[in-house]
């Protein structure tokens, strides 16, 4: 049924690669925006400057990257011969992308709060959470690619 994904495997697998590292640098740059914002002056220049930065950055290439990581890396999941259902890495890989997908969202949700001139936490909460996605990141790497399990 799926036969021809087979036969794009190589395209569909590197536009999900290209996909990836514009998300995850979207995700390691938009939290960096909010370690600024959040010691900039509430109606400043500077703050009204970094919510034009923080939209774009979501709206532009942060969204759009997810979506098309999930769709190519769901025509990979398709792909006759490509994943074995019952290795476990498959699994655990798809948890941390569930997860990372939550981190996505609590990013849009704070962009809201800038925007609304309503942030409450302090510019080391986001130096913290910027954390995140380079622990996941090297996680599903090394799920996909050594698959210890």
């Amino acid at each position: 049924m799926f036969d021809f994904l087979a036969d794009a495997y190589l395209w569909t697998k590197s536009l999900h690669i290209i996909s990836v590292i514009a998300w995850m640098a979207g995700m390691f740059y938009l939290p960096r925006l909010y370690v600024y914002h959040a010691d900039a002056e509430v109606g400043s220049d500077k703050s009204e400057t970094f919510k034009i930065m923080e939209r774009r950055l979501l709206r532009a290439i942060i969204n759009p990257a997810m979506i098309m990581t999930f769709i190519f890396g769901g025509l990979l999941l398709l792909t006759p011969g490509i994943v074995d259902w019952s290795d476990i890495w498959i699994w655990l890989k798809l948890s941390l992308v569930f997860l990372l997908s939550g981190y996505h969202g609590y990013l849009s949700r704070w962009r809201r709060e800038f925007e609304a001139d309503a942030n409450r936490r302090p510019a080391k909460f986001y130096r913290l959470v910027n954390e995140i996605p380079t622990v996941m990141m090297g996680a599903i790497v090394i799920l996909v690619v050594v698959k210890p399990f």
